[in-house]
């Protein structure tokens, strides 16, 4: 089992920066790949990045390429998503998931959940 909590978001402009963390408590954190998505009001679920376990290798949505950097510390249980430039469609509550058993930009292929942390992007 891995216990998820997310923090850092919050409200920010046009334009700005946030990053967001993802504390895992379990003892398998390190053996799973961690995922970040985003639920906007009235919109599925929708993947925004993931981090492999092994070789940190990454993938991003097409809307968080060159604006957005996943990132994970083994040794302190925890992953990160960096977010810059964000932009008023970036409003959403942003979830952090780890253990996927398919593929990786689907939802329903990820067993562990945290409780999501609210971004407003204001113009």
């Amino acid at each position: 089992q891995v216990q998820l909590v997310e923090s850092g978001g919050g409200r920010v402009q046009t334009g700005g920066s946030l990053r967001l963390s993802c504390a895992a408590s379990g003892k398998r954190f390190s053996d799973y790949s961690v995922a970040w998505f985003r639920q906007a009001p009235g919109k599925a679920r929708e993947f925004v990045a993931m981090i492999n376990w092994n070789d940190f290798g990454t993938r991003y949505a097409e809307s968080a390429k060159d604006r957005f950097t996943v990132a994970r510390n083994n040794a302190e249980n925890t992953a990160s998503l960096q977010m810059s430039s964000l932009k008023p469609d970036g409003t959403a509550v942003y979830y952090c998931a780890a253990y996927s058993t398919g593929r990786y930009d689907t939802p329903e292929v990820w067993h562990y959940w945290g409780q999501g942390t609210l971004v407003t992007v204001s113009s």
